[in-house]
């Protein structure tokens, strides 16, 4: 595996000019792959596109559209019954007040539930969602170098503007971070004091 320093560029324009000044300082062009990392959830992962097989917001939002519907079901079902009862008519008041009221409380339950704070992770589940999470969007300027240069190329794409500076072992081919994974919280260095 490679090693791989890279940083994000707020532009193309910038992250080029950060490349030039690497190949100035002696790096190839061949070890130097500028490219686009898309917002999260638009890296189409999925045949129907975004990221993530569920939205992390939506945890829960199952069980509160089970509760609501098992609820507003039972409670339509007993308005129905009052309403056949009262009228002396058919029992079909029963089914449609059961099922008017599972429809009802699946919606409400589930909205309920989405997007409301949920019980604090153990330490394992926060550094699974930290690794996941992701990275931000923008510019990044990826260079393929030697362990013993890792530290020169670092300085250098932080002098020309680079932030979050990351290292990564990689598949390097063809001028390009093959295994490149935009989901994956990068690995970022400590910021040298100043």
């Amino acid at each position: 595996m490679a090693l791989i320093v890279a940083a994000r560029f707020e532009t193309f324009d910038v992250a080029q000019a950060a490349a030039v000044s690497l190949m100035n300082a002696g790096v190839s062009s061949d070890a130097l792959h500028t490219f686009y990392v898309n917002p999260a959830g638009s890296h189409d992962t999925f045949p129907g596109g975004g990221d993530r097989a569920a939205d992390p917001g939506s945890e829960g939002g199952q069980y509160g559209a089970v509760v609501g519907a098992a609820a507003l079901g039972i409670a339509g079902a007993v308005l129905g019954a009052a309403v056949t009862y009262s009228l002396g008519t058919s029992a079909l008041y029963i089914a449609g007040g059961a099922g008017i009221g599972a429809y009802v409380g699946s919606l409400v339950g589930a909205v309920y539930k989405l997007g409301r704070a949920h019980p604090e992770r153990t330490r394992a589940e926060n550094r699974i969602a930290q690794k996941n999470e992701g990275r931000p969007s923008g510019v990044l300027l990826a260079v393929h170098t030697e362990p013993d240069q890792a530290e020169r190329v670092s300085a250098l794409l932080r002098g020309a503007g680079g932030v979050e500076v990351e290292r990564a072992r990689g598949q390097w081919r063809d001028g390009q971070w093959q295994d490149f994974d935009p989901l994956l919280s990068p690995d970022l260095e400590d910021q040298p004091k100043a």
